[in-house]
């Protein structure tokens, strides 16, 4: 999965949130190679799999903080729902529920880059 200079790496996609090191439904969509709405979709059909501990809905002002550091991210500052933010855990669960070869190799890179 090459990366051109305008693509962040997967490390600079990696926000410190409520303590926690997470990375946004917009950001593991396009890693993933599948729309955020449709990641979403996924996990609203598998809550089961997604614990708290695993993702939660960013604050309106943390949304705000994340769009004002991250200029790839500027698209999210008109959208009316709060990104969802998920965990290194929750990140592997969606490479499961997503099933695609792309999302299983992007699932390592994403697992390695958490560390």
């Amino acid at each position: 999965m090459g990366m051109n200079s305008q693509t962040p790496s997967t490390e600079s996609r990696i926000h410190l949130i409520r303590g926690q090191r997470i990375m946004l439904d917009a950001d593991l969509a396009e890693i993933y190679g599948v729309k955020t709405k449709r990641l979403n979709e996924q996990v609203r059909r598998n809550p089961r799999r997604f614990p708290m501990d695993f993702m939660f809905q960013l604050s309106p002002a943390e949304k705000a903080e994340v769009v004002a550091k991250c200029d790839h991210l500027k698209g999210l500052k008109f959208s009316p729902a709060p990104p969802f933010a998920f965990t290194e855990h929750g990140a592997v669960m969606l490479a499961a529920v997503l099933n695609s070869s792309r999302a299983v190799q992007a699932s390592v890179a994403i697992a390695r880059a958490f560390v």
